[in-house]
C-alpha cells in the first residue's frame, strides 16, 4: 500500500483529504505543524509522496521542503493557498515537484498524486 504523508494545519481538509485518500487504497499519515511533519519524515522510510501546505506552525512548509530536499528526492505536492506567481516559482524552484492552489478539486489532486509516482518509478527503473 502507497503511503502519503499529508502534511496540513486546517482540521476539515487533513480530515477529508485523509479519508479521499484512504478510499483510494493509500494509507496515510498526518502531521498538522511543520516539525511533526518533519518526525513524521524522518520515522518512516516508505513514505511514497508528501502533500505539504505552505503556511504551518512551528515550520514553514517552504522551509521543510528544504530540510527534506537535503537527504531525499520523495515527490513532494504543495497544496497552499498561496496562489502568487512568486510563490509558485519559488516552491519548484527549491524542489516541489508539483504545486496545487487551495480550494482545489480532489480529482486533480489525485492525478497529480498519480503523475509524481509514475516519475519516481521510471527513476526507479533506470
Amino acid at each position: 500500500m502507497t503511503k502519503i504523508l499529508v502534511i496540513e494545519d486546517e482540521a476539515a481538509l487533513q480530515n477529508f483529504l485523509s479519508r479521499e485518500l484512504m478510499f483510494e487504497g493509500y494509507e496515510v499519515i498526518q502531521a498538522t505543524t511543520g516539525l511533526d511533519g518533519w518526525a513524521a519524515w524522518q520515522n518512516d522510510a516508505q513514505i511514497a509522496v508528501i502533500l505539504l501546505d505552505w503556511m504551518l506552525p512551528e515550520l514553514d512548509g517552504l522551509s521543510l521542503l528544504k530540510r527534506i530536499r537535503t537527504t531525499s528526492n520523495v515527490p513532494i505536492i504543495f497544496m497552499t493557498a498561496r496562489d502568487y506567481v512568486s510563490d509558485k516559482v519559488i516552491g519548484l524552484d527549491q524542489g516541489a515537484d508539483d504545486y496545487v492552489t487551495k480550494p482545489f478539486e480532489i480529482e486533480e489532486l489525485f492525478a497529480r498524486i498519480r503523475l509524481v509516482l509514475r516519475k519516481q518509478k521510471k527513476l526507479l527503473i533506470r
